[in-house]
């Protein structure tokens, strides 16, 4: 696991939810929970494609967008 690149998606997911005024609760859905979404904004645990995509989906934005961040 590459914890200084899951730190940077995770402030940018973060951001992302805060700019829209959505909760971790609010992301929640049938593929991923609120203690996942958790998880990965506290950087204990990676994600995969399908849960990236998935979170996307809940913000309502393009799967590229959580990963546009400066390396």
């Amino acid at each position: 696991m590459n914890k200084e690149y899951l730190q940077k998606f995770a402030k940018n997911l973060k951001r992302l939810r805060k700019e829209r005024g959505l909760t971790q609760e609010d992301l929640e859905s049938d593929s991923v929970s609120r203690s996942m979404i958790s998880l990965v904004e506290i950087v204990k645990s990676d994600l995969t494609v399908s849960t990236a995509k998935a979170i996307a989906d809940s913000l309502g934005i393009p799967m590229k967008t959580l990963f546009d961040f400066e390396e």
